[in-house]
């Protein structure tokens, strides 16, 4: 079996990875996190899974796991994330840089195959052109979390030119689904309307994003594996439609069938963009079938909490 480290795992996207991977029976992983934002209750009970608790930043930590086991892939997609803790706390954020600089230095002298980075849509900031494009759209990105992501992808292009560490960055816009914790969009929304309260909106509720499923990055991410596509390469992972905040609450007050109204609190001060669409061309072409509509992504995570 492919031995596979992943940074982050208690968090939403890499636990649902590593359930993913894991139903395939063709690897074994190890999992880490710290548990600065991942829940326990993420960690799955698996003969092929081996979970660590450990600071992906820490280089005594993942110096032991991983001339331990001696990985072929790495997958970090440890981070400190949500606006408000980044925004809080920017000093906090810059720690990842080191981070990332470890796990690379140590892909490099354990022979690891392939790294693949979680950036982020962050590091487009403000919007320049739309949709936001891999290549042609500038970075324009201004707060500590996006430059971390930005350092981040330079450094892994850096160790492919001067060692060969082969790397792929995925560039992830709003990703959903029925493990996100409460800290994103949807979920508040969804918190707000199930129980009746009002959904409250930062500015004028304009403001629009995207919404991917977590079915679709998963999918997407292990052909990307598995058929050796990106090699090199930055890629946006997301959806193409856009919806605003406003769009958005009315939805999730319909699917509910809930009594809450929108309440516009004022802007905030930074980290709330405009736009965000990703070109997602590679995505779609790579996945070669429709994406999931933000309506049918909803109503599964609906069903989840029903049946949960």
């Amino acid at each position: 079996m492919k031995k596979i480290l992943v940074t982050g795992a208690a968090g939403f996207i890499p636990s649902s990875l590593i359930d993913c991977l894991l139903e395939t029976n063709n690897y074994m992983i190890v999992g880490v996190d710290n548990f600065l934002s991942g829940a326990h209750k993420n960690i799955q009970q698996n003969p092929n899974y081996t979970f660590i608790r450990a600071d992906a930043n820490n280089f005594q930590d993942m110096s032991s796991i991983m001339t331990r086991f001696g990985f072929d892939y790495v997958f970090h997609y440890a981070a400190v994330v949500g606006v408000k803790r980044t925004t809080d706390h920017p000093a906090l954020v810059l720690n990842d840089i080191q981070g990332i600089k470890n796990l690379l230095d140590l892909s490099k002298n354990t022979c690891v195959k392939r790294i693949f980075f979680s950036s982020s849509s962050e590091v487009y900031g403000e919007p320049v052109e739309i949709p936001q494009h891999e290549e042609t759209t500038p970075l324009n990105s201004r707060l500590p979390y996006a430059i971390v992501k930005n350092v981040g992808e330079s450094y892994l292009k850096t160790y492919y030119q001067e060692f060969g560490l082969e790397y792929t960055i995925f560039r992830f816009f709003n990703t959903y689904g029925p493990k996100q914790s409460r800290d994103f969009v949807i979920t508040k929304f969804m918190d707000a309307a199930l129980s009746n309260h009002d959904i409250t909106i930062f500015g004028d509720g304009t403001q629009t994003r995207t919404f991917c499923y977590i079915k679709d990055n998963l999918d997407f991410t292990l052909k990307v594996l598995e058929e050796k596509l990106f090699l090199n390469d930055v890629v946006n992972v997301g959806h193409d439609k856009q919806y605003n905040m406003i769009e958005l609450a009315d939805l999730i007050i319909e699917l509910t069938k809930s009594n809450s109204k929108t309440k516009n609190l004022p802007p905030l001060k930074e980290g709330d963009m405009k736009r965000r669409q990703p070109d997602i061309s590679k995505m779609k072409n790579t996945l070669q079938r429709e994406l999931i509509p933000l309506r049918e992504g909803l109503k599964l995570i609906l069903n989840a909490r029903l049946n949960g």
